[in-house]
């Protein structure tokens, strides 16, 4: 009896449910004019990011231009021994892991107090023009920000020696002082993007529902006391996914503002994977043993962005899945 009942039951359902098929027609209808302002972004992805995956074969193999990909010799993890087997590869690792470290505990905290800072101000004319000059930088190139900071760090016509030259200091070349160059990198970093990143934190406080802080207004709160247990918390949940994010491409640094910086004198504290993907691959043309090492730094990436999502998912916090 029980048995007959929750078959008649499953046979309604299925009458009353419309097909799976019918439904996703249904949705792909209703938003198509979402889907395709989205169509762009899946094309670009298909096509310049998944697309080439299949080159990573030649980091297995000992990949020949006239053979081909599939033609060339299978040698398995021999590139890979060879790079581990490196003295070259603590270096790397060593230098990938302290600039992107760096970089992420100092130019992440940035955009977020500039976004908290630049809400609290009221003059709205002020704050527009503070805003437009915070996030111009990012629509630079790399190529332009580094000469800037080559031009602006000179120790013959920099800006800065000269300031130091004015105070009774003597000058520094600072481009081709190893102690300096992660000072300068994590440096350029936060004044390019700060302005950038910061409006997505104010998108984020903007969204905070207003009756909160007139609430708390009433009650005697200060700014900071606003800040500190409405904001803050309002926005975490953003900031923690961007913060997954960040540690993520903790490992994944850009070799075009370290190529454009760095030099032979700071070779030691500045050849990150990156660069040196670019020097074997590019210049050496040894294109198997630079994918080798391109694909454990993209490994490598995989694994933080993993472990960074476990941990802000137990803390209670919201990860990327």
């Amino acid at each position: 009896m029980q048995s007959d009942r929750d078959e008649l039951i499953e046979r309604t359902a299925r009458q009353v449910s419309p097909p799976r098929f019918a439904a996703v027609w249904r949705h792909i209808k209703r938003d198509r004019q979402l889907l395709l302002l989205f169509l762009p972004c899946i094309v670009f992805y298909v096509l310049f990011r998944y697309g080439p995956l299949y080159g990573i074969l030649i980091a297995f193999k000992d990949y020949s231009v006239y053979e081909g990909i599939w033609h060339s010799d299978w040698v398995g993890l021999k590139h890979f021994r060879r790079f581990f087997d490196s003295p070259d590869f603590w270096l790397l690792f060593k230098n990938t892991l302290l600039l992107g470290f760096f970089t992420l505990v100092w130019a992440f905290p940035f955009p977020i107090v500039f976004a908290v800072l630049l809400n609290e101000v009221r003059q709205l004319r002020f704050k527009k023009i503070v805003q437009t000059f915070s996030y111009l930088p990012a629509f630079l190139s790399v190529v332009v920000v580094s000469s800037m900071i080559i031009d602006f760090l000179s120790p013959t016509h920099g800006l800065v020696n000269q300031a130091l030259t004015a105070m009774g200091m003597d000058g520094i070349y600072f481009v081709a002082a190893p102690e300096w160059f992660r000072t300068i990198y994590v440096s350029s970093e936060i004044w390019q993007y700060m302005g950038y990143e910061a409006i997505i934190y104010l998108a984020a406080i903007a969204s905070i529902d207003p009756t909160l802080y007139e609430a708390a207004r009433v009650d005697g709160a200060k700014r900071f006391q606003m800040i500190r247990y409405i904001t803050l918390p309002s926005i975490m949940p953003t900031i923690l996914i961007l913060f997954v994010i960040k540690s993520g491409s903790m490992f994944r640094i850009g070799y075009e503002k370290v190529l454009l910086l760095y030099s032979p004198m700071t070779y030691d504290v500045a050849d990150v994977f990156s660069t040196y993907v670019y020097r074997k691959g590019l210049l050496d043309t040894n294109y198997s043993y630079a994918a080798a090492v391109g694909l454990f730094e993209s490994i490598i990436a995989l694994i933080m962005l993993t472990l960074t999502n476990i941990l802000t998912t137990k803390a209670g916090g919201r990860g990327l899945w």
